[in-house]
């Protein structure tokens, strides 16, 4: 298998992942709770979260790997905000890297890191052993507002494709009903309603099932 590109710098990607020959990776309900923490431990300080579907052998999500200098920035208030650092001169500590390049592998690598420390919780909780992910992970570049909606609707209607709910809109771990629930989320749910053209629309166009040959365009070789 030819190895995938490294993930780009303030670009959106369609990821997604399955479990190693296909095996669950979501055992317990809890386990998807602990999913989604460590995804934005470890994601949110290098990119936004628009959407995401966790289903019991695989997941989806649509992000945007963030600038290098948003990056920077966010990694400065980090800094900054660590007691321990900050008593030792977190400006100066920031200012030796500050204008070094973070590499072009970096965002990979911290999906890479998120991946393997669940993989690690499940290994130690289920005394099982081996890659819980298949390798590499799947990431499709996002690029057009036509990409953005299905990939979206394409996200969330996976349950339902799936058989595991008759109406996808029931499935819990989904960020369908987070976006409209004007609550607190780490989710970039204001930016989806605007691609959609606000809540009636998103509503509007996840009514319309998005088809195999819709979703070739971001999904390529993705998992059924």
């Amino acid at each position: 298998m030819t190895s995938p590109s490294s993930l780009l710098y303030d670009t959106y990607y369609h990821i997604y992942n399955r479990g190693n020959n296909g095996e669950n990776i979501f055992i317990q309900e809890r386990n998807y709770e602990h999913f989604l923490n460590l995804h934005f431990k470890y994601i949110e300080p290098i990119a936004e979260t628009f959407a995401y579907c966790l289903l019991r052998n695989h997941f989806h999500m649509l992000v945007r790997v963030k600038s290098e200098e948003e990056i920077k920035e966010t990694l400065k208030v980090s800094l900054v905000n660590q007691r321990h650092v900050r008593q030792n001169n977190p400006a100066n500590k920031y200012a030796s890297w500050a204008g070094k390049p973070l590499g072009s592998n970096y965002a990979s690598k911290k999906f890479s890191d998120f991946f393997n420390a669940y993989a690690k919780a499940i290994n130690k909780a289920y005394t099982r052993t081996g890659s819980l992910f298949e390798h590499p992970f799947g990431r499709v570049p996002v690029t057009t507002d036509r990409q953005f909606w299905n990939v979206i609707a394409y996200i969330h209607q996976n349950p339902q494709k799936h058989k595991f709910v008759e109406d996808f809109r029931n499935w819990m771990w989904s960020s369908y009903g987070i976006i409209i629930a004007d609550k607190p989320t780490k989710l970039r749910w204001e930016a989806v309603l605007d691609w959609f053209g606000g809540r009636q629309g998103y509503l509007e166009l996840h009514e319309k099932w998005v088809s195999d040959a819709d979703s070739k365009w971001f999904a390529e070789d993705d998992h059924d």
